[in-house]
């Protein structure tokens, strides 16, 4: 049986929120089997609750944000879910004392090290997926993204296009297929971008107020700010699927299937998988008594000792 996972012990870390620029504390105690991923502010009296889901996902800009029926939000958590996705981690309680989750390098690399280091233990129950049993398509002013049903395991295909000196057009698209050591090895450390024409318009709002070259990779009209330059060749691309990977596992569930999209971000992503989820018809649940019953894939990025030795 693939089973549940959640972390071996509690752990906290701190960190910067991006878009407040304050100091932010969260700390991850392991649940139960069938609880999910749920996020709670501790620094409101009483303190707020909201699981991770895509009904959940009231704002996308410039991030992906839960938010309440009072307007509590609990922002960027894009990063965070896509590690939890390469871990397979499906229950785990996230208790944050700000209204995002700090920011980290920009990446999910910070997350997938310390969960990794501090240990994932197996749960006595079967671990679920959503199979994609059809086509389903979201459209926006020339940007899609669609996922439709796969042979085998999880595969992403994802092409941006930007029309700036430093991003070479030949290093605007990327596929691979997912396991947890390529997420690790190919996405993890590719960090969030924006460029300098927008951070008074982003500051104007309240927005990425903590961003610095600490924790994103900044353009000015002709190249690369960062002294150190890019991580990847194509770090650009790297990161929106790495932020395509997190919003799509805000169902809590790993994919069977295949993504693709076109200048996709956090609100198709989203809209995406709102579309899927709309109609049973779309998908079903599955899980697997024992690994005979499933794919080379889906066993590979679930294997827990590959997993925690590749990271």
């Amino acid at each position: 049986m693939i089973k549940q996972r959640t972390i071996l012990k509690p752990f906290s870390m701190t960190g910067i929120g991006l878009h407040s620029g304050a100091k932010v504390s969260v700390a991850f105690r392991p649940a139960p089997e069938n609880t999910g991923i749920v996020y709670t502010r501790t620094d409101l009296n009483p303190h707020v609750v909201m699981k991770c889901s895509p009904d959940n996902v009231r704002d996308t800009q410039l991030c992906t944000a839960l938010v309440n029926d009072n307007g509590v939000r609990i922002s960027t958590v894009e990063h965070l879910t896509a590690a939890l996705s390469a871990l397979g981690i499906d229950n785990l309680f996230v208790d944050v004392d700000a209204p995002e989750v700090p920011v980290m390098d920009g990446s999910a690399q910070p997350f997938i090290y310390i969960f990794a280091s501090i240990g994932i233990q197996e749960l006595n129950a079967p671990k679920l997926f959503i199979r994609v049993k059809r086509k389903v398509r979201v459209e926006n002013e020339g940007k899609w993204a669609e996922l439709f049903p796969s042979k085998s395991g999880f595969h992403l295909d994802l092409q941006i296009d930007f029309n700036h000196p430093a991003m070479d057009r030949d290093k605007q698209h990327f596929s691979m297929n997912f396991t947890g050591e390529a997420f690790a090895s190919e996405l993890s450390r590719a960090r969030t971008f924006c460029f300098m024409r927008d951070v008074e318009y982003m500051h104007s709002h309240n927005l990425a107020l903590g961003g610095s070259l600490d924790n994103a990779v900044v353009l000015d009209e002709n190249k690369v700010v960062n002294p150190d330059g890019l991580r990847y060749e194509n770090e650009f691309v790297k990161h929106k699927l790495l932020d395509a990977v997190g919003d799509l596992y805000m169902s809590g569930y790993s994919i069977l299937g295949n993504f693709k999209a076109y200048k996709t971000g956090h609100d198709l992503n989203n809209r995406l998988l709102r579309a899927l989820l709309s109609d049973t018809s779309n998908y079903e649940l599955i899980s697997f008594a024992d690994k005979q019953d499933t794919d080379a894939e889906a066993i590979d990025f679930l294997d827990s000792k590959k997993s925690l030795t590749a990271f």
